[in-house]
């Protein structure tokens, strides 16, 4: 047994024992139901750990929600539904189906055509369960943030041929959008604009798509770097005993500077 599968065999054992008789009562009383919050969580905890660089913190977010798989399977072994191994052959076979550039002996272009024969793949794994066709830009979670969604739905969009001819002219729209949302606030009607800055956020998710800049991950950053700007501008208030409140916002702006350029240094 490789290094691997031992650690998954132990993974799985700790699990077992988590779960029968005489193991802990709180991991006994779970459901599928009560555990998704806690896989939301993990999630998202993942997702901070990687855009923090933290190694260390990055392989241990790895294995929570890696648990929280197991303990799904764990749970639904129970039930009579599936378990783990089934979770791991549904997923090789469905890589193995989806990538016939790899396991298979069709050629792709590039990534664009990789994406637009996954699609095709999906639809016919439809027809052959008997299910009803799909829209094209169907199975994106509404649960999804906003952005996320508008850069999936874009994309399934486009695997079908329902695209912008290239960068710049999605650069346009951006554009276009962001002249009718000054139009709308000439116009006073805030139904409009908040119609509008959805259309310019959607633009927006778009144009990223296209430069690879997922929009989600690089609102995040902005966010980021806004609290960590925002945090350093208190602490030079505070060294002066003063804070934001009763500071002035050309005080402010010169220490929100003097942040940008201990960035620029750092890099």
């Amino acid at each position: 047994m490789s290094e691997p599968e031992k650690a998954v065999r132990r993974l799985l054992d700790i699990m077992d024992r988590l779960r029968d008789p005489g193991g802990c009562p709180w991991d006994r009383e779970q459901t599928l139901r009560t555990l998704t919050p806690y896989l939301l969580e993990e999630a998202h905890e993942l997702i901070e750990a990687i855009e923090a660089g933290d190694v260390a913190h990055h392989k241990e977010e790895l294995g929570d929600l890696l648990f929280q798989v197991v303990f799904q399977a764990r749970i639904a072994r129970e039930e009579g539904k599936f378990d783990f191994a089934q979770v791991c052959e549904v997923i090789s076979d469905k890589l193995i189906r989806r990538h016939p550039h790899v396991f298979g002996d069709v050629a792709v272009s590039g990534s664009g055509e990789v994406v637009r024969n996954w699609e095709r793949i999906k639809a016919e794994e439809r027809t052959q369960k008997g299910q009803a066709p799909r829209s094209a830009i169907g199975g994106v979670p509404a649960s999804l943030p906003a952005l996320v969604r508008a850069e999936r739905l874009t994309e399934k969009a486009g695997a079908v041929g329902f695209d912008w001819p290239d960068a710049k002219s999605v650069l346009g729209k951006v554009r276009e959008e962001l002249d009718e949302l000054a139009e709308a606030m000439d116009a006073g009607s805030r139904e409009r604009v908040e119609h509008e800055i959805g259309d310019l956020l959607f633009a927006v998710a778009n144009l990223g798509r296209w430069v690879k800049a997922h929009p989600e991950e690089a609102l995040r950053g902005t966010l980021r770097r806004f609290e960590s700007r925002f945090h350093h501008v208190e602490r030079r208030l505070a060294e002066r005993g003063k804070s934001p409140r009763d500071s002035t916002l050309a005080e402010m702006d010169a220490l929100w500077d003097e942040a940008k350029q201990r960035e620029k240094a750092a890099d």
